[in-house]
């Protein structure tokens, strides 16, 4: 059955935390927020986290260690992972690791489809999304620099790449952002129409 489970950055990562010790849910959303890794792991919906520990209980890759009441405090929760989850934890990883996954962001699709917007605006768009990505990286700057004086690099593989990915990509944005300010890409509707007509010809 686990092998039909639909697995996730979420998902692994609950495993992963319940192979260091059994814990709550409110302490795996903590964790991951206090250890960076909600830069590339989703926990802002604590829905999805339960919904997920559901998932994975249904599927006995997790088990109810103990369930405890505190005084005027909700009913909490503790789940330890079994080893069917510990075994599929590591196969999750080893492939995530291995194999590239076609994935499917919203940024290369709208790309795709820019022809329904006129230049001038794209051109905003793309400065305003520069200005974001320029941003983004600074902040990613600063979580390298000031933790590196504290972790291993082991622990900041994640932040790495993503510091390298997003490099890459205002790299990209900017030159084609000056590939609209300067014409060399440049289209209006008669354009596109002649390059239609063209194409069916």
């Amino acid at each position: 059955m686990a092998r039909t489970f639909q697995r996730s950055p979420l998902a692994l990562a609950i495993l992963v935390l319940l192979a260091e010790e059994p814990m709550h849910p409110y302490r795996m959303q903590q964790l991951i927020k206090e250890r960076g890794k909600d830069l590339v792991i989703n926990v802002q919906r604590r829905a999805s986290l339960y919904q997920t520990i559901q998932r994975l209980l249904r599927n006995g890759l997790i088990a109810v260690k103990e369930t405890s009441r505190e005084e005027n405090r909700p009913e909490r929760t503790v789940y330890e992972l079994t080893e069917k989850g510990l075994q599929t934890a590591r196969e999750w990883l080893r492939d995530m690791l291995a194999t590239p996954k076609a994935e499917f962001p919203e940024f290369p699709a709208a790309l795709s489809l820019i022809p329904l917007l006129e230049s001038d605006d794209v051109l905003h768009r793309l400065e305003e999304r520069e200005a974001a990505l320029a941003e983004k990286l600074s902040r990613l700057d600063s979580i390298l620099h000031q933790e590196a004086a504290d972790l291993p690099r082991l622990f900041l593989l994640e932040i790495e790449y993503l510091h390298s990915m997003l490099e890459t990509e205002v790299k990209w944005v900017r030159s084609l952002i000056d590939d609209l300010r300067s014409g060399r890409i440049a289209w209006d509707e008669e354009w596109l129409r002649s390059f239609a007509d063209a194409e069916e010809g």
